[in-house]
């Protein structure tokens, strides 16, 4: 296996490491509830993106299962 004969300088090492590094992440506010979402992403708290319902979220579900009970009982 071949071994390099010079050893790299710093400053050439570190041009190297130059894009290592970690960018922050950018963050929008949802335009239904106003939480912190990543763009592109659905919004975890309401479950919309682009305005849409597309998920659903725990909450939904919870509001469901009461829905339900309060219909039964009546």
């Amino acid at each position: 296996m071949s071994v390099p004969k010079r050893r790299h300088t710093s400053s050439r090492t570190n041009k190297r490491r130059l894009h290592d590094a970690l960018d922050t992440k950018i963050y929008t506010s949802c335009s239904k509830c106003g939480k912190p979402v990543m763009p592109h992403h659905a919004c975890e708290a309401c479950g919309t993106y682009d305005g849409k319902k597309v998920l659903t979220t725990s909450l939904d579900k919870k509001t469901a299962k009461t829905a339900k009970s309060k219909t039964a009982t009546k």
